[in-house]
Order: C-alpha cells, then sequence, then structure tokens
C-alpha cells in the first residue's frame, strides 16, 4: 500500500506541475510587444514576404507541447541520447497564406491547432530600424512566439496583427513559430454555429516590416460634408507618430492638387489639420478618383492613395456626394470558390469584384467578417461601394462583458485598416440576431463604439427575418427591430419563397418600416445546382432561382425607402451545414455564379433590374 500511495502521489504532483506549466506558458495571456496597434499601409512600407512554405506540427490537444516540450522553442536533439518528441525540420510543408483545410485531404475538417514554423535571413533595408512582424489574418487564436520566445496572442480571425522584434532578430536563421487554433468556443466571435467553412491556419500575407524608430503610425483624410456645396472643398485629417523622439511638425501633401502643409505636433506626436482645394474631384463609382497622399515626419516617409467623398442620409435617401443613389449590390464571401481556399490575393479580389461589375452593380456586401484588404482597395480603383460587417452572428454571448471587449477590439482593427477607404460607406454590426434585452444593450454599445472610432460612415445590420405583428393582415411584413433607432440605415433579410412559403406568396406581402430610415434588403435568396433545368417549381433547378428572383425582386421593389438590395450571395460557397448529397455536397448553392465560374438564370434577372434601376436614378 505504501508503494501505492507513493506512485499516486508522484502521479499527482506531475500532474499540478503540468498543469501549472500550461497556465503559466500557454493560457494566461502574456502582454504582446508592440501589437497595441498594427503596422498599417503595408504596401506603402519597406517589407520582406514571409509567405511561402512553412514547416508544420499538428496540436490536437491545443496544449503548445508535443512530448511535455514547448513547441515554440524549436528543440533538436544535442546528442544521440536526448529526448524531443517533435521535429519541424523534418515536418511537412503548408503554404501560407491559405488555410490548412484546402491543402491537405486529412486536415479538410480539422479543427484544432497547428504549429507553423518559418525560418529566414535578416538583411536591414532601413538604417536603424525597428522591427514587426504583420499577419494580415490567422483563423481564429494565435500564439505567436519569435526565436523561442512567447510574445503573445491574437484572437480573431479575420483581422491584422502585428508585434514588434526589433530586439530579438539576428543576421542568421530567426525563426517565426505561429500557433494557430481555429476551434470554435461560445464566447468567440463568431459563435460555435456559422453557415461558413471554418478555413483553419495562416489565410493571409505574412511580412517582416520596417520602420524608423519614430514613425507614422496611424493617420486619417476625409472630405467635411460642410464643404460640399462650397467652390473650395474641406479635407479634415489628423496624424500619430508612435516612438521616443517625436519631431515637432508633419507635413502632408497631396501634389496633384498643389497642396503641401506643415502642421504641428503635440507633445505626443499627434494633430488635427485641415486643407482645402478649389479643384478637388469627387470619388464616385462613375469616377474612382484616387489622390497620392503623403504624410512625412522626421525620418519617416509613407504615401498612399484616398478618394474623397462624403456619404450621409435624408429622410429615405442615401446621399452619395450630396446625390441621392441606389445601392446595385450582391452579397460576397472571402472566398475563392474555384481553388476551395479563403481569398487572399489581388487575382482573389479581381475575380469576385469582376463579376461583381459584370452584374451591374455598384456596391458590395462584404460579408460576414472582415475581408482581405486586397478587395477593400480594389474596390477604391473600381468603383464599387463596400458594407463591411463583424461576425456578430448566431450564438453570440450578448451578456458577455469580455465577448462585447473582443467585438470592440475587432472593430477597431477593422476600422483602423479600412477607414482611408472611399469605397468603405457602412459598417454593419451584426447579422441575423433576435432582439433581447441583453441583445440590444451589447449592439447599442457597439454603435456607440464604432461612431466613437469613425463618425464618417453609415451604420446599419441585417436584422433578423421581420415579423408580422398583431394587427396587420398576414400579407404585411413590420420591419421594427428597437436596435434600428442606432442605425443610419434600416436592412433586413428576407427569404420568402426558400424558407417558408411559395414565389407566388411574394404578389401579395407589403413591407411596413417603423422608422423614416433608408432601407436595404440585406438577403434574399435560395439555391440552385447550376447546369440543372426544370419547371419554375422544381426546387434546386435553375428556373426555380430564377422564378424566385424575379417575384422577390418585384416584391422588394414596393418596399418603402428602398434604397438598395444586396441578395445572397454572389458565389456558391462552403458549409458544412449544407450536406445534401448530389445537391449539396457541402456547397450553399445559393450564388449567383457556381463554384466553377459558371453563371445561373437568375444572374441575368438581377442584372437587368440593376440596368433599370441605373437609368431610373440617371434621371
Amino acid at each position: 500500500m505504501a508503494s501505492v500511495t507513493t506512485s499516486s502521489g508522484i502521479i499527482r504532483k506531475n500532474i499540478l506541475w503540468l498543469s501549472a506549466f500550461i497556465m503559466a506558458v500557454l493560457i494566461i495571456p502574456h502582454n504582446a510587444v508592440g501589437q497595441d496597434n498594427f503596422i498599417t499601409n503595408i504596401q506603402n512600407r519597406t517589407t520582406q514576404s514571409l509567405n511561402g512554405k512553412w514547416k508544420y506540427v499538428m496540436d490536437q490537444y491545443e496544449t503548445g507541447q508535443i512530448g511535455f516540450s514547448p513547441i515554440y522553442r524549436n528543440a533538436k536533439p544535442k546528442d544521440k541520447s536526448d529526448r524531443v518528441e517533435y521535429s519541424f525540420d523534418y515536418a511537412q510543408n503548408l503554404w501560407v497564406p491559405g488555410s490548412w483545410n484546402s491543402q491537405k485531404e486529412a486536415l479538410y475538417y480539422y479543427e484544432g491547432s497547428i504549429w507553423y514554423r518559418k525560418t529566414f535571413d535578416f538583411q536591414p533595408k532601413l538604417k536603424n530600424s525597428r522591427v514587426f512582424i504583420y499577419v494580415g489574418a490567422a483563423n481564429y487564436k494565435t500564439t505567436y512566439t519569435f526565436n523561442g520566445r512567447r510574445l503573445g496572442y491574437h484572437e480573431g480571425g479575420f483581422t491584422p496583427f502585428s508585434f514588434e522584434v526589433t530586439n530579438l532578430i539576428k543576421d542568421k536563421d530567426n525563426f517565426l513559430i505561429l500557433g494557430v487554433s481555429n476551434s470554435r468556443e461560445s464566447d468567440y466571435i463568431p459563435g460555435k454555429v456559422t453557415d461558413w467553412y471554418n478555413h483553419g491556419g495562416i489565410t493571409r500575407d505574412v511580412y517582416l516590416v520596417e520602420v524608423p524608430q519614430t514613425y507614422i503610425d496611424d493617420y486619417f483624410l476625409y472630405l467635411d460634408k460642410a464643404s460640399l456645396n462650397s467652390k473650395k472643398k474641406t479635407i479634415q485629417g489628423s496624424i500619430q507618430l508612435k516612438g521616443k523622439d517625436l519631431p515637432d511638425h508633419a507635413t502632408i501633401s497631396i501634389p496633384e492638387l498643389k497642396i503641401s502643409k506643415e502642421v504641428k505636433l503635440d507633445e505626443n506626436g499627434a494633430a488635427k489639420f485641415t486643407l482645402e482645394s478649389g479643384k478637388l474631384s469627387l470619388w464616385s463609382p462613375e469616377n474612382p478618383k484616387l489622390y497620392k497622399v503623403t504624410l512625412k515626419a522626421g525620418d519617416d516617409e509613407i504615401s498612399d492613395k484616398i478618394g474623397f467623398r462624403t456619404i450621409e442620409t435624408k429622410g429615405k435617401e442615401i446621399l452619395l456626394n450630396g446625390e441621392p443613389i441606389f445601392l446595385r449590390g450582391i452579397s460576397i464571401h472571402d472566398e475563392n470558390p474555384i481553388r476551395r481556399d479563403r481569398a487572399h490575393s489581388i487575382d482573389d479580389a479581381k475575380l469576385v469584384l469582376g463579376w461583381t461589375k459584370e452584374l451591374g452593380c455598384n456596391f458590395a456586401r462584404l460579408a460576414h467578417y472582415p475581408h482581405q484588404e486586397n478587395i477593400v482597395r480594389l474596390a477604391d480603383e473600381m468603383g464599387i461601394l463596400l458594407w463591411e460587417e463583424l461576425p456578430l452572428y448566431w450564438g453570440i454571448e450578448w451578456s458577455n462583458d469580455k465577448v462585447l471587449e473582443k467585438a470592440k477590439t475587432q472593430y477597431s482593427e477593422m476600422i483602423r485598416r479600412d477607414k482611408n477607404r472611399a469605397s468603405s460607406i457602412i459598417w454593419s454590426i451584426a447579422n441575423e440576431t433576435g432582439p433581447t434585452k441583453a441583445r440590444n444593450a451589447f449592439l447599442t454599445a457597439v454603435a456607440h463604439h464604432v461612431r466613437e472610432q469613425d463618425p464618417t460612415r453609415l451604420l446599419s445590420a441585417a436584422c433578423k427575418k421581420d415579423q408580422a405583428v398583431d394587427g396587420h393582415p398576414d400579407s404585411t411584413y413590420v420591419v421594427s427591430d428597437p436596435i434600428g433607432k442606432e442605425l443610419d440605415i434600416i436592412s433586413f433579410n428576407e427569404y420568402l419563397g426558400w424558407y417558408g412559403g411559395s414565389p407566388l406568396e411574394c404578389r401579395k406581402k407589403t413591407f411596413v418600416i417603423d422608422y423614416d430610415k433608408p432601407v436595404i434588403v440585406s438577403e434574399f435568396g435560395g439555391g440552385a445546382i447550376q447546369g440543372f433545368h426544370a419547371d419554375s417549381l422544381t426546387r434546386w433547378s435553375e428556373e426555380y432561382q430564377e422564378f424566385m428572383y424575379k417575384e422577390n425582386i418585384a416584391m422588394f421593389d414596393r418596399v418603402p425607402g428602398l434604397s438598395g438590395m444586396t441578395p445572397w450571395i454572389l458565389v456558391d460557397f462552403m458549409s458544412p451545414l449544407r450536406q445534401l448529397p448530389d445537391v449539396q455536397d457541402g456547397w450553399n448553392r445559393k450564388g449567383l455564379v457556381s463554384e466553377t465560374g459558371a453563371k445561373k438564370k437568375a444572374f441575368y434577372i438581377l442584372q437587368d433590374y440593376y440596368k433599370r434601376k441605373k437609368k431610373e436614378y440617371q434621371k
């Protein structure tokens, strides 16, 4: 008995030691080094790409250690008797950027952690520079380590982050190890269940970034609405530096407008400023004019291409540059269907925005999470207005204060990245969330936070299916979500003819909107298998989808204050919820374009409608 007791004691001691080790090293959050704000405008900074092949080690139990050794230390046996129970050197490769699910058949439905390693040498391009590693996105939770040191973690699968490695980087043999988990938890954003594919891994670009010791950390330029009808247009702006030796001034110039202005910086390296021009050409879908803007302070200089426009509402109208506009839109997922992977490149962006333009759109809803930066910048160039959102979606823990803080943080990251993009006009704070006291309080707090971060854009939310209200006949829907009082635009999803009812029922439906605000129908549609043809009442046929689009469009055209729509969806997309054999096979079939790039008949119904709406608003 004594020996059993002793063995049990040793076991308990080892378990306690291991638990304490895991808590100390892996679970308790460590402060990130230089990760308060990620480096912005990567496209115009001094960078070195870390994309390409990375070695990987799986960590299904998500402990961060294999054989009770921390993976991030990149250990190797010192001699033939040394024990190390993993090896990056002999591991297989994954391409970065890209999801692991799309690259290995065995990882197609894998959810858990994978540790990635990238080795590289470093030759500075700038003298006496600060060095950061920038990750465009990794889904969902990332532990970042460098040269054997654990620096911190980032939560959120679609927003960028960066961390400083200035004092750790070497000329030779650097190793960056990122542990990425795509596990789903109830207190994450999104929650545990979504209707899209849970692509895991490092899904966007990774860069080594050099900046001066004191650098331009942030800036924001936008057209002042008050000057819209003036001969001279006023640009409002701000700049923020980061570093120790802060200069006392900065210079902002727009050469094409012959603008060059020196502004005084305060003791924190910040300044607000105004610029005036009588020759400013306003950005619009018909005239996507971008100006080269250069900001210089101390040893740092950075340029960007920025368009200037105003966006506001008046009664039931949306005004772009003071003129009413109808948002001829479509919803898009950030996925390349042909490659069956998360989108990450400019070519991916050109693919979906090319279809968007062909459809006749001037507007796209980037659903249901922040999309890659390439698509936002390309929309600036192509003249496509954008709706952007966070995955505040099904199953969010509305009463959890920590989840609220996560939402605010992720929104701050998206706004920080995209606030200088003229194409981005709407921040959406939710999709298909039912009104409750907790939900309403949560979204109200998010709305206020977003307005504090960026008061220049419009707020909306894709509200859950509108409900009939007592006192109204069955043919009348009332849109009355209480969160509407916080929004500039009322939006709702409606799938009559697909999730209940027949497309013919659309003919007798009417809508009552409880707010004197513009309306966007944020989702409608239904599935079809491209190439399957039958009569208009046979579900899954192209004819059924075509008929439903005709009836839906006619119904929504009667909505009071209709100022736009974003039907669901441009392209078929991957979803584990959709498993009907020989029909869905893991794909949501509501796209107007198939996963092979072939257009369905409903594509042309929407295209014709948008041609009519374009002529109507040109009169």
